[in-house]
């Protein structure tokens, strides 16, 4: 049980009512996801619900794939959605299912809901059965093949079964109310015909259930007790129940809706995100700008950072959007506490101390994480040639600008106070390298008179830095609600043209030159960073997960 009644969210008070009048001796939730595509962070929300309650009450959670349209399901995306949930430290133990595997029970139900007499083989074409449908403010009208006998619905859907009609051409609809005020209900359709090869059954099956009829009858054959499920789905509750309650199932799960997850600069479309991967728009599903959790997972999101982000928002009834700027909030504090401290020179500049000894190396300590004091130290070469940023240097400085500029001295990190000599350039009149000199008294800050500087740079040693190629990520879209488009347009013209950004040449610490693929760092001032998997030990490749700048705790700051 929760202990904190203070913060049960509703559908725990749900589950705990049950539970205390005996309707359940036990909690069994379900996740189920269509095979047509990634998983996004949405569906983290949703399956952490899903999982969540069913932990919270020592039940178990199955994972079923709602694998009904053949045309769009596909088994790469199985084997994707099950390693998302694992990375995200669920597990569903034996309870793996797909609604395939309930064809033949699907059908014999839809044979039994036309010997009730509440069903009916339907000639009406997609366009005429619109038309017949109504709209919210005025009923539909019955189809002239509504009142067929239950001898010849029956023979109709055997032949539809046997591949005798062509796709289109005849559909099985529940007989309900053309008058219902609920559009759900005016006599929706079951069963479709549809020749197309499933990635399970082969071509054993030519009609196919709808979602609304496969969906609780799956749900009551596994004896699911809460059916929890987005909001979007409440207008189809009246449906899910008049169908268990017209079946001899035996079992009658309750559904709930939750909100859905909404989030600026982001859509939680599968839609929509298959359109910017078959678009080219992306790299592909794992794309590190993609919401979705392969994407994340490649940009160096942690599963903790994202299931905290969920906790925040907590379970609500009604639809609303969440700032993108509490996740990356949630995900600086998760990696802050986890992340190495590394030294990273994105667009390099090169610095000559021209006092310091030519041949000599040394080593400068420092600290792996100033979070966690068992990261321990390591060491960094330091030499006479360096790297420094180049925003780092100007040479004619602005007002309030504190790092090197010509006569000015500032301290590199972990190490020695500089000053800016001379400037070199090259004939097209570019900065070249930096000549400086230091302080060999300074080391670690520390000056024997005393100064202090307010300027303090990141540095790699010249002869010893690793190169490597960062992609800076972005948000994929420039506008805080992707679909506020112009009439004529879509979504995708308001993708972000500078999602992205390519630095090669960059310059890194000797010790990345070991980094694998989805190991984490912290880049001091930069950011954090994680290898992608397009790295090798012949070219390091990362991706900025997220920057420094928190603009959700400055936002946290100024409401206080």
């Amino acid at each position: 049980m929760v202990e904190d009644t203070k913060s049960k969210d509703f559908i725990r008070q749900i589950v705990e009512a049950d539970l205390a009048a005996g309707k359940h001796q036990s909690v069994i939730t379900r996740f189920p996801p269509e095979p047509n595509g990634y998983m996004h962070i949405g569906h983290a929300k949703a399956f952490s619900i899903d999982f969540g309650v069913a932990a919270d009450y020592r039940g178990v959670c199955h994972l079923r794939f709602d694998d009904t349209n053949p045309e769009r399901e596909e088994a790469e995306y199985t084997e994707a959605i099950q390693e998302d949930i694992r990375w995200f430290g669920f597990d569903w133990g034996e309870h793996l299912y797909y609604a395939s595997d309930y064809y033949q029970q699907f059908y014999e139900y839809a044979v039994e809901l036309v010997k009730a007499g509440k069903a009916y083989v339907d000639d009406l074409s997609a366009d005429q059965m619109r038309e017949y449908r109504g709209t919210p403010t005025s009923p539909g009208k019955d189809s002239p093949h509504r009142e067929r006998s239950i001898d010849e619905n029956l023979e109709l859907l055997e032949r539809m079964k046997r591949g005798e009609f062509e796709d289109g051409t005849r559909v099985l609809r529940a007989k309900i109310d053309m008058a219902h005020p609920n559009l759900n209900m005016r006599d929706p359709t079951l069963y479709r015909i549809k020749r197309a090869s499933h990635h399970r059954t082969g071509d054993e099956w030519c009609i196919y259930p709808m979602y609304d009829f496969a969906h609780p009858i799956s749900d009551a054959i596994e004896k699911v007790s809460h059916s929890l499920c987005s909001l979007e789905f409440e207008d189809h509750r009246p449906l899910y129940d008049w169908l268990l309650d017209n079946i001899s199932i035996g079992c009658h799960p309750r559904q709930i809706e939750f909100a859905r997850l909404e989030l600026t600069y982001t859509v939680l479309s599968k839609r929509k995100l298959l359109k910017l991967v078959e678009g080219g728009h992306v790299v592909g599903w794992d794309d590190p700008r993609m919401p979705t959790l392969s994407g994340l997972r490649r940009r160096g999101y942690t599963p903790q950072a994202i299931r905290d982000f969920c906790e925040r928002i907590g379970i609500a009834k009604a639809n609303s959007t969440v700032d993108v700027a509490l996740l990356e909030h949630c995900l600086r504090e998760d990696l802050n506490k986890r992340s190495l401290r590394v030294m990273g020179v994105l667009k390099p500049l090169k610095v000559v101390i021209e006092n310091y000894p030519v041949d000599k190396v040394e080593e400068i300590e420092c600290g792996n994480n100033p979070e966690d004091p068992s990261a321990g130290t390591r060491r960094v070469p330091f030499s006479r040639e360096l790297y420094i940023e180049q925003d780092d240097f100007r040479e004619e400085p602005p007002p309030k600008y504190f790092r090197l500029s010509p006569g000015r001295e500032v301290r590199l990190k972990h190490a020695y106070y500089i000053t800016c000599k001379e400037v070199k350039k090259n004939t097209a009149g570019e900065i070249t390298e930096i000549i400086c000199s230091y302080d060999s008294e300074s080391k670690g800050g520390d000056t024997s008179d005393g100064r202090r500087v307010k300027g303090t740079l990141h540095w790699v040693s010249a002869s010893h830095a690793v190169d490597a190629s960062v992609r800076l990520c972005d948000r994929l879209f420039r506008v805080e609600k992707p679909d506020d488009v112009e009439e004529g347009q879509d979504f995708i013209s308001n993708l972000n043209a500078e999602s992205l950004t390519l630095l090669e040449g960059c310059k890194l610490e000797p010790a990345l030159a070991e980094a694998g693929p989805g190991e984490r760092f912290q880049f001091l001032r930069q950011g954090y960073f994680c290898v992608d998997t397009d790295s090798t030990r012949e070219k390091l490749v990362f991706n900025r997960t997220v920057a420094l700048r928190d603009s959700w705790a400055k936002l946290e700051k100024k409401a206080k």
